[in-house]
Order: C-alpha cells, then sequence, then structure tokens
C-alpha cells in the first residue's frame, strides 16, 4: 500500500462522525456538516476500499440524509448535527439538484457493492419521491431538467439551464435504481434522457433540438458544452460533466475516443498535469464575467484558474481517472492518478479543495475529504478491480 493511499484513507477517518463524513477535517463551520455530494463521494471510496469502519460511516452519511428529506422529496444540500441543534440546508442562493441525484446513487451503490437488498428496499419510497421530483424539475417533460443558477457543486460558476453535469447524474442514478427494479418504464425513461443528451448537446446530432437556432450558432468541439438555456449555450468544457459521459458511454465510439485526447491533452497541458474544472477561464472582458462575480453569497472566488473558473480539483480528476479506466486508457489513468497525488500531498498532505492551475498554488479548504477520496477511487478502479455500479 502506497504511501499516498494511507495518507487518503487515514483523512477520511478524520473525516468520519457518528452521523457521517465531514466534508473537512478542518475545523471551519460550513465544512463541518455531512454533505450529500460530497459524502455520497467519499462514501464511494469507502466502498472501494473495503474499510469496515468507512463503510459505516458511509451508511450513517446515507441515513443523515434520507432522515432530514423535505416532504416534496429534496435531499439536503448538507446537515448539520450537535448536542442541542440540527441544521438542515436545502441549498443557498439556490436549491442543489445534485443533492438529490447523488443521494440516489449512494444508496444503490451502497446496497449493490455490500450484496444488500434490504437496504436498497429501506429507501426504495424515498428515491421514487426523488424521481417525482426530478420529474417535475423538467417543466416541459421533454426529459431534460431545468437547473438553476448555483443548482449544482459547481454553486458560484455560471452554468444554468440545461446543465450537461445533472442530466448526466440523473441517467446514472436511475441506471442503479434499475439495476434493482428491472423497471421497463424506467428504461425507457433512461433511453430519452439519454436522446436528448446526445441530440442536444453532441455535434452535428440529429433530432429535433430544444433550441435549434442557439444549437446551430454553436462551435462545437470534441467535448459536450456544460449547459444551455433559452438564452443560448455556454460551451466551456466541464470536466466532471464530460467524465461522467464517458462513464456512461454517452455518443458514439468515435467521440468518446476524440473526448478521451481531448480531456487528456487540456490535463497535459496543465502544469498540474490534471484537467481544470472548467475551461476557457472566464476574465473581465468575457460577457459572462459580471455573472460569474455576482454569482456568491459571500466572498468572489472564481478569479481566473482559480475555484471553478478553471481552478484544477483531486476530485474532479479522480472521476476522469476512473473514465479513463472504463475505456481502457490505463497508462493514462496511471499518468492522472499520479499527478493526483502528488498534488495531495502538497503541504506535507494537506489535501487542498482546488489549485490555481496556472500558477499551481493551492486554494479553498485543506484536509478536503473528497479530495482523499477521489484519489482512493481511482486507485481502487485501477489496481484492485473495484467495480462501480453505473
Amino acid at each position: 500500500m502506497s504511501n499516498f493511499y494511507s495518507k487518503s484513507i487515514e483523512l477520511l477517518h478524520k473525516c468520519s462522525t457518528e452521523y457521517g463524513f465531514l466534508a473537512s477535517a478542518q475545523n471551519i463551520s460550513n465544512y463541518k456538516r455531512v454533505w450529500s455530494r460530497d459524502g455520497v463521494i467519499c462514501g464511494l471510496a469507502a466502498l472501494a476500499s473495503k474499510d469496515e469502519e468507512l463503510i459505516l460511516t458511509f451508511k450513517q452519511t446515507l441515513e443523515t440524509l434520507a432522515k432530514h428529506q423535505h416532504r416534496l422529496g429534496t435531499i439536503p444540500s448538507n446537515v448539520h448535527i450537535s448536542e442541542n441543534i440540527t441544521d438542515v440546508s436545502y441549498g443557498g442562493l439556490a436549491g442543489r439538484v445534485d443533492a438529490v441525484t447523488w443521494f440516489v446513487i449512494g444508496v444503490c451503490q451502497f446496497a449493490y457493492q455490500q450484496n444488500d437488498n434490504s437496504f436498497f428496499n429501506k429507501y426504495k419510497t424515498q428515491i421514487e419521491k426523488c424521481f417525482d421530483l426530478l420529474e417535475t424539475w423538467e417543466f416541459n417533460n421533454k426529459h431534460l431538467m431545468y437547473v438553476p443558477l448555483s443548482g449544482n457543486w459547481a454553486d458560484e460558476y455560471i452554468t444554468d439551464g440545461y446543465v450537461l453535469y445533472d442530466q448526466l447524474l440523473r441517467v446514472w442514478a436511475l441506471k442503479s435504481y434499475n439495476y434493482f427494479e428491472k423497471n421497463d418504464a424506467i428504461s425507457k425513461k433512461i433511453e430519452n434522457i439519454i436522446e436528448q443528451i446526445e441530440i442536444n448537446f453532441l455535434p452535428s446530432s440529429t433530432g429535433e433540438k430544444f433550441h435549434e437556432r442557439a444549437y446551430n450558432e454553436v462551435d462545437f468541439k470534441d467535448y459536450l458544452p456544460c449547459s444551455f438555456s433559452p438564452s443560448g449555450y455556454k460551451i466551456q468544457y466541464d470536466a466532471f460533466a464530460n467524465s461522467l459521459a464517458l462513464m456512461l458511454n454517452i455518443g458514439s465510439v468515435e467521440f468518446q475516443t476524440k473526448l478521451i485526447k481531448h480531456s487528456f491533452g487540456l490535463a497535459s497541458e496543465s502544469d498540474l498535469g490534471l484537467l481544470p474544472a472548467f475551461w476557457p477561464v472566464i476574465t473581465e472582458k468575457d460577457e459572462h464575467w459580471s455573472l460569474l462575480k455576482d454569482n456568491c453569497k459571500y466572498e468572489f472566488r472564481n478569479y481566473p484558474y482559480e475555484f471553478h473558473n478553471g481552478g484544477s480539483w483531486c476530485m474532479v480528476n479522480g472521476f476522469f481517472g476512473v473514465a479513463l479506466v472504463h475505456h481502457k486508457s490505463l497508462e493514462q489513468s496511471d499518468v492522472i492518478l499520479e499527478n493526483i497525488n502528488r498534488a495531495n500531498a502538497v503541504g506535507e498532505f494537506s489535501f487542498y479543495e482546488n489549485f490555481n492551475t496556472q500558477t499551481k498554488e493551492p486554494n479553498g479548504v485543506p484536509y478536503c475529504a473528497w479530495s482523499a477520496a477521489g484519489a482512493i477511487l481511482l486507485h481502487q478502479v485501477r489496481h484492485n478491480n473495484f467495480k462501480i455500479l453505473i
């Protein structure tokens, strides 16, 4: 076992509580909470590690989230529990759509990896409530959800409307659920969503577009753009979303090959050797700068090359590495894992939240649980044949 892997496991233990995984071992109030997406990503790493204590923490994470599901189906973005108070948040400036899909993925992954159908059945009603809610968020009943600005993990970025990342998470959640249910209606829904993703996000696709005029104005590259809305397309490369697209085999084999080449090339151009979260960066000269600079509740963090605006995240790169393994690009996945480990080790293994892609300087919170989780998950998928249900 490498020292990098051991240090990653050690951090997840430090972030473990009886209520689930905290976002960071650092004593920072907003990170001393059980988060949906952070918790499930840490949970995937826990399952991959086969560490019983971490797997128990994942179970407790899911139980905490399920306990505080809103009557309408919303899953908490995060929950803070102390001796005298429980504080439940469903989002800040906007609700978090991906809290719902990550919860479903988490329950199904836990039941699958632990061979525990009773756990799936225990939360089946709550999962179905989640899916009903996601369907209402389509608004026009055309199979793609409409996501508000700040509606997912990139909560201070510019994506809104038909956001690629959220459509793909929904597909993954439905596929995970249908592993147990084998429901024809769910299978058809998955087909319909994938069809609409491919029609509206892939270059030179056939089929009726949501926004034909805007689609025809896009100069498509060898990746799927991050989002579109009635105001048009936002064409930044979204590393997390495109990694999920590869994991879910969206598009033709030819397109997926081009996407891998583009993605690995983008990572290779960086001194960190990692993919930036979104690319290219938005600067003060760009049309979306005002949208970016005003989308923050507290302090502005999306300076060029930092945070979501071109910053590099070990967590995101963990999923890219997993996608590379999925496509048998093993040498490339080894390069990404090595670079993740190197980044996590900065500051005597400080596991920073993200890095400035231009200067390589760390940003955000140290001892970030999902930075460790990204490394663990990729290591186990690559070297110990851990199979994610997808």
